[in-house]
């Protein structure tokens, strides 16, 4: 606390520090030490201490408030501008999961076959129209034609035998992905099914589900594909959501809404208590499937809705030892939620280091509450084996 008690270097006097300057610093202070715990919580499991997971949330907005501390005591010419430089620099690696500046062409490895790869929240195929327009269902499948992906992991996939919602059907007669891996978490009246889904161009040589020991609707899917000479193992996971209602995104979105201050404070640990749980279940959700990763026989490329920001514990248990295709060929703010919180990155391509990724990007479109993703992997092609007379 010295620099609340410094004096202001002046000619021929020293003036004390104002009560305000005091306050400033303290404010300073306050941010650089929320900023180190959205850093710290990627190694802090929610089942220790969760609310680390809440603080992370809020990583880019603290970053952005330590750097205006930044600017500002060098305006002022204080060496409070340590704090929130320190702050900054600690914690800078997670910027990169944010925010990327890609300037340079990837080189692409020689006699490499290209695989565009798209992950996609499909949150129903707007089953019940939450986008407002009817046609959102046949825009999803007008972006498929166009992006021609060679594999495509659905999240919140949907399909019936009723008449234009087979969305099973018309994506194996719509595209070359058409072999596919589906896995139901729940289907009603014996037509009707809800769940997640892997399409591919190659042919699948086994396919496999990671259960979760819980009750829930989320699951993780791997299907081990034929891609020349080599297989590639694809990991499809939907880790738990928070499960906001829509009361909950009526108080975020307008909290004075609610009539009295009491009310306030339910709606407030209604939310916070939904974060925690989701939090603590994704963290136990995540260790099964890294674990699972790890012991792959094959080179890994992972797609999901993590429901989790990169300074999270879920991406970093996840992404070690991988690359993340957004920070390899990614281009600016990589949000991908399509929601009230719109700066929000949940939604992930990972794989080995053994491909290389090129051309990264979300179709902004509004077709979900999530954006699509896609990137270009290229495998380096094995020879053929030579044949024996």
């Amino acid at each position: 606390m010295g620099i609340l008690n410094k004096s202001i270097a002046v000619p021929g006097k020293k003036v004390k520090r104002s009560f305000l300057f005091k306050v400033i610093v303290l404010l300073t202070m306050g941010a650089a030490v929320l900023l180190l715990i959205s850093h710290a919580a990627s190694f802090i499991n929610p089942a220790v201490f969760w609310p680390a997971s809440l603080i992370a949330l809020a990583y880019p907005i603290l970053l952005l408030v330590n750097l205006l501390f930044v600017l500002y005591w060098l305006l002022v010419k204080s060496r409070a501008l340590f704090i929130s430089l320190l702050a900054v620099l600690v914690s800078f690696d997670n910027l990169q999961t944010q925010i990327q500046l890609n300037l340079f062409q990837t080189e692409v490895p020689a006699k490499s076959e290209k695989v565009r790869v798209l992950s996609f929240n499909a949150r129903l195929f707007d089953l019940y129209e939450w986008t407002g327009n009817p046609k959102t269902r046949d825009k999803i499948f007008k972006v498929l034609q166009e992006e021609l992906p060679d594999i495509i992991c659905f999240q919140e996939f949907y399909t019936s035998s009723k008449p234009n919602r087979n969305n099973l059907d018309t994506l194996v007669q719509l595209q070359r992905a058409n072999n596919h891996h589906v896995a139901y978490t729940e289907t009603l009246r014996g037509t009707d099914h809800w769940g997640i889904a892997t399409f591919s161009k190659y042919p699948i040589l086994k396919k496999g589900n990671i259960l979760f020991n819980e009750e829930t609707n989320n699951l993780c899917i791997y299907s081990d594909l034929k891609i020349g000479q080599d297989t590639v193992r694809v990991y499809n996971v939907h880790f738990q959501s928070n499960r906001f209602k829509r009361e909950d995104y009526e108080f975020l979105g307008n909290p004075n809404a609610q009539p009295t201050r009491d009310d306030k404070i339910a709606a407030s640990r209604n939310i916070i208590r939904r974060l925690q749980v989701g939090a603590v279940k994704r963290a136990r959700q995540v260790e099964v499937v890294a674990r699972h990763i790890q012991g792959s026989p094959y080179p890994v490329i992972v797609c999901g809705d993590f429901n989790d920001p990169p300074a999270s514990f879920t991406y970093n248990k996840i992404s070690k030892g991988l690359e993340d295709a957004f920070v390899e060929s990614g281009w600016g703010l990589g949000n991908t939620f399509n929601g009230l919180f719109s700066i929000l990155r949940i939604d992930y391509l990972l794989h080995d280091p053994r491909l290389v990724g090129t051309g990264y990007r979300a179709i902004r479109q509004n077709l979900s509450d999530h954006y699509p993703i896609v990137t270009d992997l290229w495998l380096k092609q094995r020879s053929a084996p030579a044949e024996i007379d």
